[in-house]
């Protein structure tokens, strides 16, 4: 209770400019939270789908694997539907990275959407205690003024230990955010490259089952146009038997 006790006193003679930091606090605790949760649930997702979908690639079922696309929300799965989309209309490889590329584009911003207001929040909450404090020292020296000279020393270090309050909540509330916005700028850059490295990986397991398909279809063409040609005469032949 005594430590409870502690954090209210210091609060409440912080001065008003402790309830706006409080509120950006919380504020940027909701934003943390929130992309902690979704950055954590796409990553395993991401991971998941990749699992599935790796065998079915490298076999070269791309019908099943537009389905299994299909039904799902992933970012791998937003990245690879355009790829194999691509891939059902062409053959060629660069166009199916350009596809996957441009969905690339538009997952990114998705991936850091809302994370750069946590670092917002934090230098707001670091200005409004320096603010809070110039605020209260104005305060301070205004009172001072016009106490009695015995008390002015007294009145001035009370009134100026009141006003740091603000200065050290709003650089408690700060800080954390601050690392808090490190970790996701962190995880957010983690899945973004493990999409590059997916993509990279998914060319190639497309470019290679396209290859050992059209590698087998031309050679049953070949023996099958020999089996079914017509069996060429020698004219010279002919013209000896018709003499």
């Amino acid at each position: 209770m005594g430590f409870f006790n502690n954090v209210i006193e210091f609060f409440q003679t912080g001065g008003t400019f402790m309830y706006p930091i409080l509120v950006v606090a919380a504020l940027g605790g909701a934003v943390a939270i929130e992309r902690f949760i979704r950055l954590h649930l796409e990553r395993r997702s991401n991971r998941n789908m990749w699992d599935k979908l790796q065998p079915v690639l490298a076999s070269g079922d791309f019908d099943r694997a537009r389905n299994l696309v299909k039904q799902d929300e992933s970012s791998v799965s937003k990245l690879l539907s355009m790829g194999l989309a691509r891939q059902g209309a062409v053959r060629r490889r660069e166009d199916i990275e350009i596809a996957m590329e441009e969905s690339m584009m538009e997952i990114t911003p998705q991936l850091e959407k809302r994370t750069p207001y946590v670092a917002l929040f934090s230098n707001i909450a670091t200005l409004l205690g320096l603010l809070g404090t110039i605020m209260g020292l104005i305060e301070a020296f205004t009172a001072v003024a016009n106490a009695n000279p015995a008390e002015k020393a007294d009145l001035l270090s009370a009134s100026i230990s009141v006003a740091m309050n603000t200065t050290a909540f709003g650089l408690m509330t700060g800080i954390p955010l601050l690392i808090v916005h490190a970790l996701l700028n962190s995880l957010t850059g983690e899945i973004i490259d493990s999409l590059e490295m997916v993509s990279v990986k998914a060319s190639n397991l497309i470019d290679g089952a396209t290859r050992r398909r059209f590698e087998v279809e031309p050679g049953k063409s070949k023996l099958s146009s020999e089996k079914t040609a017509p069996a060429k005469t020698n004219p010279v032949a002919q013209q000896v038997e018709t003499a």
